[in-house]
């Protein structure tokens, strides 16, 4: 059994992803731990990809065209020496903590994850 096990008022109860579910009874998880990706260098919270882009752009990062899933996916790659990728969904809407850290890692100096104001 995957979880994790929650003791309360001499209640144990098994909470299966605790990502998405109350682990206290209270909210759950996921709307108490909203992220922001934050740029660095202006301090500025990234809303858009129009944004997004314009700083991977002064980074190196260009958009990787090579067919495939265009539609579903906006790829940057860094250069044609490197296997460094960074993969988005199409629309913003659908941008997750998950994309954030995966730019963040790719660019330690650049991008920071942030707890949401």
């Amino acid at each position: 059994m995957a979880g994790v096990w929650v003791f309360k008022d001499g209640v144990t109860r098994l909470v299966q992803n605790p990502l998405t579910e109350s682990v206290d009874g209270t909210d759950s998880v996921a709307q108490r731990q909203k992220k922001v990706l934050v740029y660095l260098p202006t301090n500025e919270t990234i809303s858009n990809y129009q944004d997004l882009e314009e700083k991977l752009l002064k980074l190196g990062w260009k958009p990787y065209l090579d067919g495939g899933d265009a539609a579903q996916l906006r790829q940057y790659h860094k250069s044609s020496c490197t296997l460094d990728l960074i993969s988005l969904p199409h629309n913003f809407a659908n941008f997750k903590t998950m994309h954030m850290y995966d730019i963040v890692v790719k660019n330690r100096n650049a991008f920071e994850v942030r707890d949401a104001a």
